[in-house]
Parts: structure tokens; sequence; C-alpha cells
């Protein structure tokens, strides 16, 4: 407890002796932890998404103006609730036009422009939780395009998958471009370390000469490369902490509105502490680094 006291005791001295360079690597790591922040917080809201079409996903089967009501029962028949299908509900044009004018008020008058109602009728499928994984929901939906009186078949799963690839190459991107800025952040931190060793080598070099402890040697550097990452990393979060709720309500809100999404939050406070101690990781790594030009 004394050796981690003195350590910390000077990693602190040491920082307001090299403030100025000790910017520098506090900044550095601030700026690769608030670019994989900025994709963390993409991504986890992405994935909520997901999670949320996932869970409604949906069979929209559209119907032609000239179904018959013989060719409508057998869609109907085929579409029965059962082990994929959960529910299925028949919409018509009337209705169609009527959820379009509560939905999006502004097109209305686009729409009584054009005279005949545009807008067909359709069905209305909802899957089973985990049906829209299964290879059955595609040839079901192939198999009801092919119907007589059915325009067309829309499956959500088709969707989803394009947004689960988004995330996924979201995040490969972010993860790549903050692994290089982590390590520049990691060799900024082990040079500024380094620094405050030179500057205190000749009492280094007594402390050795007397046979002090590795851990009193080595320490406050290791702490003072801890206490960068860890600062760097609360700038981090601040900032992008600050962006976030700055943008939120004039244009994250309603882009959330738009793509069914409840609302979009914050990083979750275990990510939050994910990514302080992922800052104080890469600090300690930088510290170690220069600790180790105690040894020659």
């Amino acid at each position: 407890m004394h050796a981690l006291q003195y350590s910390f005791d000077e990693a602190l001295a040491s920082l307001w002796r090299g403030r100025h360079s000790g910017l520098l690597s506090t900044a550095t790591i601030a700026l690769a932890l608030f670019v994989l922040g900025a994709f963390l917080l993409v991504t986890t809201n992405l994935e909520r998404l997901a999670a949320e079409w996932s869970r409604s996903a949906e069979l929209s089967v559209y119907l032609t103006d000239d179904v018959t009501p013989a060719q409508r029962r057998a869609i109907e028949t085929l579409l029965a609730p059962g082990e994929i299908i959960a529910s299925r509900d028949y919409l018509s044009k009337t209705d169609a036009l009527s959820r379009f004018k509560q939905t999006f008020g502004d097109l209305a008058s686009t729409l009584e422009g054009l005279g005949d109602n545009p807008l067909p009728a359709s069905i209305e499928v909802r899957l089973q939780p985990g049906a829209g994984v299964a290879a059955t929901v595609e040839s079901l939906s192939a198999k009801t395009r092919g119907m007589p009186g059915v325009a067309d078949v829309r499956y959500d799963r088709q969707w989803l998958n394009r947004l689960l690839g988004a995330v996924a190459v979201i995040r490969g991107v972010g993860l790549a471009l903050a692994a290089v800025l982590t390590f520049a952040a990691a060799l900024t931190v082990a040079n500024v370390v380094r620094l405050g060793l030179y500057a205190r080598r000749d009492e280094l070099e007594i402390m050795q000469l007397v046979g002090a402890p590795q851990v009193y040697i080595r320490g406050p550097f290791v702490m003072e490369g801890v206490l960068q990452g860890g600062i760097g990393a609360l700038v981090a979060l601040a900032l992008l902490g600050i962006v976030f709720f700055a943008l939120r309500a004039r244009y994250l809100t309603p882009l959330a509105s738009a793509l069914s999404l409840a609302s979009l939050n914050f990083l979750p406070v275990g990510l939050c502490l994910l990514v302080v101690t992922g800052g104080m990781v890469v600090g300690c790594v930088g510290g170690l680094v220069a600790a180790r030009l105690t040894e020659s």
C-alpha cells in the first residue's frame, strides 16, 4: 500500500512538472477513445434497432386490385397462423389510405391529388419469435409471391440482414481505426513518461545503487501512464456526451422516430467503464515501455 501511495504521489508530481508534454499524450488518448466511443455509440443503437425490428418482423403481402375473393381466401389459407406465423391481418385499400394519412400527415395532400386511391390492399403477417431467421420463411415468401392475386411480397428480414451487415462493417472500421490511434497513444505516453525519466535519471541511479525495490523505481512511471490514460478516457467520454446530447434533441430524436426506435441512448455504464479501463490499460502499457529504461 505504501508503494502504491508513493507511486501515485510521484506520478501526480511528474504530471504537474511535465504538464505541457503530458497534455499531448492525454489528448492523443482522448482522441483515440473518442473515435472508439463514437463507433460504439453508433453500433449499440443500431443493434437496438435491429433487435426491435427483429421482434416485430413482418411479411407484407400486397394484393392486386383485381384479386378475387377465392384468390384472397387461398392466400389467407396459406398464411394461416401456425409454427411460423403468429397472426395475420387484412388491410383494405381504404384502411391503407387511412393509415398513410395518420402516419404521414404532411404527404396526405399528395395522394388526394392523384384521384383514385393508389395504395394496394395487403395482408400483414406477424412471424413467430425466431422464425425470421429460418429458411422456411424465405420459402413461404417465394411461394406466396407466385400465387394469383399477389402483387408483391416484402420481408422485413431482408432489411434486417442489411442492417446487421452495416453494423458489422461499422464496428470493424471503428475497431481498426481505434486500434491504430490507440497504438499511437501508447507510444506518445511512453515518450512523455520517458522525458520524466530522463529528468530524474540521477535520482533513479542513486535509488538503484542503494538497492531500492523496483516497484519504487518503476511504479511512478507506470502510474503516470495509468493516470494519463484514465484522464484521457474521461475527457473522451465527456466530449462524446456533450456532442451526443447537443445533437439529440434537434437531429437524433427525429431520426430515431423515423426508424421506429423509441430513442437513441448514450453508451451504457458498463461500456463507459470499459472505455475508462481501456484508457488506463493503454497508459499503463506506455508507462511500462518507458519504465523498461530504468534497467539500463
